[in-house]
């Protein structure tokens, strides 16, 4: 009895204590993940980028693809090779194994210099959305290029263009092409959703190692806080004269009772939140490795598909030419301004499907297929949270130690994915608990946002309760 009531007593106290650290957190996190789930981080998305190309010119294009490798100093086959143009001139665009960016002229070969503000200002203004294109001033990092992502296109310039949105486009000194859209909507409420949500202040966030290790101490402690709470409630739960519950009142009452409502919502989004930044690497990478990548290429050295089937398999308007190699077979992948995607050479139909699901089984090439699936609606582990799914999706489940599954377009032969054992974990662990994407919420957002405007309310109870509990604890300490 006595070790019990010792316990009893150090958990109060450690829930004191931990509570009035983190309480006014919780509020944040609460509050900022209600903005969040109408106004996400500043992103480009692959349509707003193809859209705000210029038709290609490919009767201009007087270099090969493979010349175009040579003078970027590629020796094998890169992560990625597109041709689309820059302003008036076609170029390639040749991403490095090594994450580098190159840009060499289509019509000379040589590789392109560094991108003057003048440049930059007319590759915006072919943006649908461009009204009165100016410049701003350039940044290297700011608090919306802050990721490690945009390092390899940095510095950038920066254009308003001039419309309602208040639109501003991020190009790359470096290689002229569009890395980023930020719109006076996303800049205003991102201050109060994922900045303090994810605790993105540019200082910090700017080193990923230290704020990954802040975010891993921050919610650990915060979730101890969380689970201390839960059980020092239980504990002090028994009915009472009057029919109380709590020997408490006023907003101590509120955070009791309260917590006992919201309590395990706050565990669960804590704990969550916590297994977002993968501590200890439990769950394995979503990107093929390059060696996967190159086996499933069919090889290394840097040949690509000739300009003249691209020009014969070309659509009206193509805005951008991806060279891939699948299976020991170069293709093309042309990008149609409103009509999809052309491939090149074109193929009898289920040809291309086929000679996909022969050369995916490259990709671990230790190991036996176990399953292949053509998936034509989502599931559980390949959806788009509200949003529809790219599909159809070849799946290929293989019967490695990891039991790695890869999903693929049938169509393009673009490697989508890798999902395995630990990433199937970790859509349950955290995508599920954090975003409630599951069942009905997944593909109903009337239900989806009830559900989670009525758990943020019961945690901020929990939380906005606590806060003023811990404020008045701590004046009285200081009288």
């Amino acid at each position: 009895m006595r070790a019990a009531k010792r316990i009893k007593r150090w958990l109060i106290l450690g829930h004191r204590w931990l509570g009035i650290v983190t309480c006014l957190l919780f509020v944040v996190w609460f509050g900022s993940g209600l903005v969040m789930m109408y106004v996400g981080f500043p992103a480009l998305t692959e349509e707003e980028r193809r859209a705000g190309l210029p038709v290609l010119a490919l009767d201009r294009v007087a270099v090969t693809p493979e010349a175009a490798l040579a003078a970027a100093g590629q020796a094998s086959f890169p992560r990625a090779l597109r041709l689309e143009m820059r302003d008036r001139e076609p170029v390639y665009r040749v991403t490095a194994w090594d994450g580098t960016r190159h840009a060499v002229s289509a019509v000379t070969g040589s590789p392109l210099a560094a991108v003057p503000e003048a440049s930059a200002v007319a590759v915006a203004a072919h943006d649908p959305r461009a009204v009165r294109p100016r410049p701003l001033a350039p940044v290297d990092r700011d608090q919306w290029s802050v990721t490690a992502r945009y390092d390899p296109l940095r510095p950038f310039h920066r254009v308003a263009l001039g419309d309602a949105d208040e639109t501003v486009l991020y190009v790359s000194a470096r290689t002229g092409e569009v890395a980023l859209d930020t719109t006076a909507r996303e800049r205003l409420w991102n201050w109060f959703g994922a900045i303090p949500h994810w605790i993105y202040l540019t200082p910090l966030r700017a080193q990923a190692a230290l704020w990954r290790d802040v975010v891993l101490w921050v919610s650990g402690i915060a979730a101890g806080g969380a689970v201390t709470g839960l059980v020092v409630g239980l504990l002090r739960l028994r009915p009472r004269r009057g029919g109380r519950l709590t020997p408490h009142r006023g907003w101590a009452a509120w955070h009791h009772l309260g917590g006992l409502v919201g309590g395990v919502t706050l565990v669960t989004f804590v704990a969550s939140g916590w297994l977002s930044v993968n501590p200890n690497q439990w769950f394995g990478p979503r990107a093929p490795s390059r060696a996967m990548l190159e086996s499933y290429a069919g090889g290394t050295a840097p040949t690509a598909l000739g300009l003249d089937a691209v020009r014969q398999a070309a659509c009206r308007e193509p805005v951008e030419v991806r060279f891939v190699r699948v299976g020991g077979a170069a293709r093309a992948l042309i990008a149609c301004r409103g009509a999809g995607l052309a491939v090149a050479p074109p193929e009898l139909p289920g040809a291309s499907a086929a000679h996909i699901a022969g050369a995916a089984r490259r990709l671990l090439p230790d190991a036996a297929v176990a399953a292949t699936t053509l998936l034509t609606a989502e599931d559980a582990y390949w959806y788009a949270h509200h949003r529809p799914p790219r599909l159809p999706v070849l799946r290929v489940a293989f019967d490695d130690p990891a039991a790695t599954w890869f999903h693929l377009d049938p169509a393009t032969g673009e490697v989508l994915d890798r999902l395995d054992r630990s990433g199937r974990a970790y859509r349950w662990l955290f995508h599920a608990p954090h975003s409630f994407d599951v069942g009905i919420l997944l593909r109903h957002r009337p239900a989806w946002d009830l559900l989670l405007w009525g758990l943020i309310g019961a945690g901020m109870v929990v939380s906005v309760s606590g806060t003023v509990v811990g404020w008045r604890r701590l004046r009285r300490n200081r009288a």
